[in-house]
C-alpha cells in the first residue's frame, strides 16, 4: 500500500532499548503533520528515529479511504499507526485493517484534549476511567499480532496526584500493555485550547522519572517540551527512562534530527548536510506531483529547513510564493537551495550516545 519512491537506504528495523522494543528517541503524532510526506523527508535526515502518524479515528480507517489514511512506504518504518476511539469493537477492527496495511505497532492516544476529541469519548478523557482504557487495549491487542502502546498525559483535570497516575499505568498494564508514552503535563478538558494545553500547564518530568523508577518493568518513553537531541540524551536513563519523544522542536527544525542516528542508534547518518537531505528528496517529490500531489502540500516539510543560516528566509520565501504556481516542481526546490549559504551542521560534533544512556 502506497509504496511509492524514497531515497534508497536502510529501512526496517533500528537498534532498541533493552527488551521492550522500543527505540531511544521518536518523532510524536502531530496533526496535520506527520502526514507521509513530513515522514518520508524525514528519513532523509533520520532513518531509525521511531515516526508515528497523524492520529486517525477507528471510524475513519474503518469507514475511511485506507490509502490516503493507512498508507505509507516501507522506507518510513519504524512507523507507529495511532488511533483515536473509544469503542472496543471499532479499535479492535481498526487494528485488523492498519495490520492488513502493514502496521506492527499501534498506539492508542489518551492524550488529546480538544474538544472535537472529547465530544467523541476518547484522548485524554479516557484517562478518567482507566477500566475502560484497560478494555480498549485488551481489544486490540486481542485483534491481530501488533505491539499495542499507549500515550497519555500525567494527569486530567482535578485527578492529577501521582497515585491516580500510577494506577491508570497499572490498571492498563493489568491488559498487556508494557509500553507507555508519557507527555508530561496535565491536561484541562475545559478552559484550555489544545495548544495551551501543549504549553500552560507545567512540564513535570520529574513525574514520569517517578513512573518509571517505580515500575522497572515496564518501559516509559518521555515527551513534552523536548527542544533538543541534547536535551533527550540528557533525559535517556533518567530513572530508567527508556526513550524520549521530540514534537513541535522537530516540525519546526527538521534538521535537528542530522545526527540522531549516530549518537542514539549507532549508525550512519543519512545526509552530510541539509542540502543533501533536501535533494535526496527530490525524486519522491517529482514522482507525487505526476500523481496530482500539490506543490503547496509538498513543501510544508521544508519550510523549517535552514532556520538560522544565512539565506534561509530567502529560503522560506521563495518556496512559499512558488507554492500557488502550477509551474512549480523539483526545479523550484533545486533553485531556492542556491539561496543558502549558511553551514547547517554544528560547528562540534556531540558524542555518541553511550549504551548506559541509551538504556541499551
Amino acid at each position: 500500500m502506497g509504496e511509492h519512491h524514497l531515497p534508497a537506504g536502510e529501512t526496517g528495523a533500528c537498534p532498541r532499548s533493552m527488551s521492550t522494543g522500543m527505540p531511544a528517541l521518536s518523532v510524536a503524532p502531530m496533526m496535520d503533520i506527520t502526514d507521509r510526506h513530513f515522514r518520508s523527508f524525514l528519513r532523509t535526515i533520520s532513518r531509525h528515529t521511531l515516526l508515528y502518524t497523524e492520529m486517525v479515528t477507528e471510524q475513519a480507517v474503518r469507514f475511511g479511504d485506507p490509502e490516503r489514511l493507512l498508507g505509507f512506504h516501507p522506507a518510513e518504518q519504524p512507523l507507529v499507526l495511532q488511533l483515536g476511539g473509544s469503542d472496543p469493537a471499532g479499535l479492535a477492527e481498526a487494528v485488523r485493517i492498519g495490520f492488513q496495511a502493514g502496521y506492527r505497532e499501534v498506539n492508542l492516544n489518551v492524550g488529546c484534549p480538544s474538544d472535537r476529541v472529547q465530544s467523541g469519548r476518547f484522548g485524554a478523557c479516557l484517562m478518567l476511567d482507566p477500566e475502560l482504557v484497560a478494555e480498549l487495549v485488551g481489544a486490540m491487542r486481542s485483534a491481530a499480532p501488533v505491539r499495542v502502546t499507549v500515550k497519555h498525559r500525567i494527569g486530567v483535570d482535578h485527578a492529577d496526584s501521582f497515585a491516580e497516575l500510577l494506577a491508570f499505568v497499572d490498571t492498563v498494564a493489568a491488559a498487556g500493555v508494557t509500553r507507555f508514552t508519557v507527555h508530561a503535563r496535565k491536561a484541562w478538558l475545559k478552559g484550555l485550547s489544545p495548544r495551551e494545553n501543549r504549553e500552560i500547564p507545567p512540564l513535570r518530568h520529574d513525574l514520569v522519572v517517578q513512573l518509571a523508577t517505580q515500575r522497572p518493568e515496564l518501559a516509559f518513553e518521555l515527551n513534552g517540551g523536548v527542544q533538543d537531541l541534547n536535551e533527550a540524551a540528557q533525559l535517556l536513563g533518567q530513572g530508567g527512562i527508556r526513550a524520549v519523544m521530540i514534537g513541535r522542536a522537530v516540525a519546526a527544525a527538521p534538521w535537528l534530527l542530522h545526527d540522531a542516528d549516530s549518537r542514539f542508534f549507532g549508525a550512519a547518518d543519512p545526509a552530510a548536510d541539509g542540502r543533501s537531505a533536501v535533494r535526496a528528496w527530490l525524486p519522491y517529490v517529482e514522482d507525487r506531483l505526476s500523481e496530482g500531489v500539490p506543490f503547496r502540500v509538498l513543501i510544508r516539510p521544508l519550510l523549517g529547513m535552514f532556520r538560522g543560516e544565512r539565506g534561509g528566509r530567502l529560503w522560506r520565501r521563495q518556496l512559499s510564493e512558488a507554492a500557488l504556481d502550477p509551474a512549480s516542481g523539483a526545479c523550484t526546490i533545486e533553485a531556492a537551495l542556491a539561496l543558502v549559504s549558511g553551514t547547517d551542521a554544528p560547528a562540534v560534533n556531540q558524542p555518541p550516545m553511550t549504551a548506559a544512556a541509551a538504556g541499551s
